[in-house]
């Protein structure tokens, strides 16, 4: 007699067999959260949402294994523009954009581009040098470690520094007495000339030039179009302080510890990725920029490299400065000064001083 009780069992305990491989293959979904204080319109905001994002997600597809779940935290929606850090390192984030110029107690090997000004105007060769640094240093990354971090990728928006002001200059002598927006070491530059630094950030420029609250901002040429400072400073005066690295991907280390290799692979990846991607658009985009700046009405007074060497010598030592600052935390400044400079030089730079003598 045929047993079909016995029958139904087999069949059910082949079918449950057969689907535990299923279930080891089932993809796993894992939520982040990307944050910054800037708003879409700022370049990299805009390059996280529409190539970041997509780039990472297209990479974990291959093996189809993770699919990362994002949600979006941009405009100060979750942290506010001087917050970011604050904001990774307590977990409101998981990953975001640090503005690093904003964290110089913090994050002093980051800031080190700002205090060498007049020394390269080119933006890949030094985000790449300063993330070959973080290999180099142990002390870089322990930056990082400190306020519960790991750094991606460290890069710059900036293709050269500039300073948009309100009346005509002709000669850097005219900005004496001028308040200047600036963030973080820009500051530095102005006193060879008698300026005077205020704080500010990208998004409070327009309005505190068009009150009256300061004369001017130290900016770049996209980073000023793209908020309509000519609207306000139609004079650019292209002094040549050159690039620094301003940015750079972090993510809570909790979150980044209990990600799967595969995922921590393709986010670091694609942060280099992204970081070569805002070199190439600094500079395509500075140049677009200075097209636009003309065609509403913005004047652009070049300085000559015998006006920007004269700058750059009547300045006092900021970098050997800094560096002495960062012996005193235990930091090793002057060796992280002299790779610096060397990596520039190598890499084709002619810096107007030699901040490391």
């Amino acid at each position: 007699m045929l047993d079909l009780g016995g029958i139904s069992r087999r069949l059910l305990l082949a079918s449950m067999v057969a689907a535990f491989p299923l279930a080891a293959n089932a993809q796993q979904v894992i939520k982040l959260t990307a944050v910054d204080g800037y708003p879409p319109r700022a370049l990299w905001v805009n390059e996280f949402i529409e190539f970041f994002i997509p780039e990472v997600d297209k990479r974990l597809a291959k093996s189809g294994k993770y699919k990362i779940e994002w949600i979006q935290g941009w405009s100060g929606q979750i942290v506010k523009i001087r917050s970011v850090l604050d904001g990774i390192q307590n977990g409101l984030g998981d990953i975001g954009v640090v503005t690093t110029v904003f964290y110089g107690d913090r994050l002093p090997l980051n800031n080190l581009p700002y205090y060498v000004p007049f020394t390269s105007q080119n933006p890949h060769l030094v985000s790449r040098t300063m993330d070959k640094l973080a290999e180099t240093f142990p002390a870089f990354r322990k930056q990082f470690d400190d306020v519960n971090q790991v750094v991606l990728t460290s890069f710059s928006t900036i293709d050269d520094y500039g300073i948009f002001v309100k009346s005509p200059v002709s000669k850097a002598a005219d900005l004496k007495g001028m308040k200047i927006n600036m963030a973080g070491a820009n500051a530095l530059y102005l006193s060879a000339v008698g300026a005077v630094g205020v704080a500010g950030d990208l998004v409070t420029y327009y309005n505190n030039i068009k009150t009256g609250v300061v004369d001017g901002a130290i900016m770049w040429m996209e980073g000023g179009t793209t908020f309509k400072l000519y609207e306000v400073a139609p004079y650019y005066l292209n002094v040549g302080f050159g690039t620094a690295v301003n940015k750079a991907i972090t993510m809570n280390k909790n979150t980044w510890m209990k990600l799967p290799d595969e995922v921590k692979n393709v986010l670091q990846e694609v942060a280099v990725a992204y970081r070569e991607r805002l070199s190439d658009l600094s500079a395509s985009l500075g140049a677009k920029a200075l097209k636009a700046h003309l065609a509403n009405g913005g004047k652009v007074v070049e300085f000559s490299v015998a006006d920007r060497t004269a700058w750059a010598q009547s300045l006092p030592n900021i970098a050997r400065t800094w560096a002495e600052n960062a012996e005193k935390k235990g930091l090793p400044g002057k060796a992280f000064l002299a790779a610096y400079m060397k990596a520039l030089r190598d890499g084709g730079a002619k810096p107007l001083r030699d901040w490391e003598k």
